[in-house]
């Protein structure tokens, strides 16, 4: 698997298949084939005739793990994105994230739009406005000495998912414990590119996705109908819809 430097931090990444290019940012305590090959993305996409970019946040999968969490934050690892942009000599991309990846995304596309086309924001809404609850009893959960030991429902469902997904836990709870810069509804209207926002209707981390549509300049919401936060990301209608947007004229 190829690795570059971003500013010193090792990123991992995959690069498959040919024409225009789409980068994935996976969400938290995931990976870039958790996220994106084990859920038929990446063949759907290469199938599609497109090239797929997919990184491994830092801290995630095969990239490099730190444990200051000053390291973190949706607005640093934006960044990361934009330099293997350069790394691989592209200039303009469609982006897709998920959960946390989908907050990224929102940060590459504020503080960089001259780099993206479509933006796809899966698994994460409103709640990148208002905030999606306190990250503390989950970085606590990371550390606690086994998954016995968490008592919380929203702590013990990331423990697992991070046990299930192989991560480092301490790099995890550092990430958790990073900036978590919310996004203003002001700085969600400078947003000017298509922007597809899809959650599912079962989702209880996401917050509701018509009112972020509601503020973006181009956006329009796709809601799955019976899908909650784990379930929705490989789900068919979300891919079908994807292609059909990314076929639009920017």
């Amino acid at each position: 698997m190829p690795v570059f430097n971003s500013d010193g931090i090792d990123i991992a990444y995959l690069d498959e298949g040919e024409g225009e290019p789409i980068f994935l940012i996976h969400g938290f305590a995931s990976n870039k084939s958790v996220n994106w090959g084990y859920t038929g993305w990446i063949d759907t996409l290469v199938k599609a005739g497109r090239r797929v970019i997919a990184l491994d946040n830092r801290g995630h999968g095969e990239s490099e793990k730190i444990y200051d969490p000053e390291a973190y934050g949706a607005h640093v690892m934006a960044e990361d994105v934009c330099r293997l942009m350069d790394h691989l000599g592209i200039e303009r991309s469609d982006i897709m994230g998920y959960s946390m990846g989908a907050r990224i995304t929102a940060f590459v596309a504020l503080n960089h739009p001259e780099r993206v086309r479509h933006v796809i924001f899966g698994g994460l809404a409103y709640g990148m406005v208002t905030g999606t609850g306190d990250p503390e009893p989950i970085a606590l959960a990371l550390e606690a000495p086994s998954l016995e030991d968490v008592v919380g429902a929203g702590g013990r469902m990331f423990r697992k998912f991070a046990e299930q997904t192989q991560s480092d836990l301490q790099a995890l709870a550092a990430c958790m414990r990073s900036s978590r810069k919310r996004i203003s509804p002001e700085d969600v209207g400078r947003i000017t590119a298509p922007v597809l926002v899809v959650v599912g209707s079962e989702d209880t981390i996401s917050g509701p996705a018509q009112p972020l549509v509601d503020l973006l300049p181009r956006g329009r919401a796709l809601e799955l109908a019976g899908r909650d936060h784990m379930n929705a990301v490989g789900n068919k209608v979300f891919k079908q819809s994807v292609l059909e947007f990314l076929k639009e004229e920017v």
